[in-house]
């Protein structure tokens, strides 16, 4: 019996319509993305729709609440989703025994997950040797806000707190760990002291999308990757 979970945030819609956003950071997650990829946390499939390009041969959407799973089954029956996308309803511990990934994704996925350490460590079971599981998660703990507990997060990430949730994985090994969105990440820090919202409004994702993320896109290699409101953890799994 699959392990099936209602989703509690409710910015999947908002933030679908962050376009820039995720062209941005999918530039930087598909070098590392394989043939056969598991998506973990799939949502509506925004993301899906990004990542999963002609050269996938399979890519398995793992989406633990039955309602979000059938929506993503919906896009994939009406063709807005990529034909090699399939739909699984439940966590990792429900897959089959012995399923290995090229890839696995956790796209603003972890933070939702209370026991990091183990999720990472049974993360890295699934994965082929040679194999990347890849990360992104929101930054820095100190812009914990009443959004964040809205939408169900544990916590926010800063490098330290990335790379001690990859300490109880076998055979990973770190190969990239940087922050993007510097630009957001001021946002982020004047919401955290003065605006204090739940949830942002349709025009501020608008602005940030729109406006923010493309300066970001220009000045987060000038500052080395060092700032941003986003953290991207990759590791290669070598045996």
């Amino acid at each position: 019996m699959s392990t099936t979970q209602e989703y509690v945030g409710s910015e999947l819609e908002l933030f679908a319509t962050a376009k820039n956003w995720k062209q941005y950071f999918s530039r930087m997650v598909i070098p590392f993305l394989g043939k056969d990829v598991l998506e973990v946390g799939a949502g509506l499939g925004g993301t899906t729709k990004v990542l999963c390009r002609s050269e996938r041969e399979s890519w398995t959407c793992l989406e633990p609440d039955p309602d979000l799973c059938t929506q993503v089954d919906e896009r994939i029956e009406a063709g807005d989703l990529p034909a090699a996308c399939t739909t699984f309803c439940g966590t990792l511990d429900d897959l089959p025994a012995g399923r290995r990934f090229d890839s696995l994704l956790y796209m603003d996925v972890l933070e939702h997950i209370e026991d990091d350490r183990a999720e990472v460590a049974r993360a890295a079971e699934r994965l082929a040797p040679g194999g990347h599981l890849i990360v992104l998660a929101p930054a820095h703990n100190y812009l914990f806000t009443p959004f964040d507990e809205a939408v169900g997060h544990y916590r926010r990430y800063d490098r330290g707190l990335m790379k001690k949730a990859a300490e109880d994985a076998e055979g990973l090994r770190l190969v990239r760990l940087r922050f993007l969105d510097t630009v957001g990440l001021a946002a982020s820090l004047a919401n955290r002291l003065f605006l204090k919202q739940s949830m942002p409004s349709a025009s501020q994702i608008r602005l940030w999308d729109g406006a923010m993320v493309p300066l970001s896109r220009f000045v987060d290699p000038l500052s080395g990757y060092r700032l941003g409101k986003s953290i991207l953890g990759v590791w290669r799994r070598e045996h």
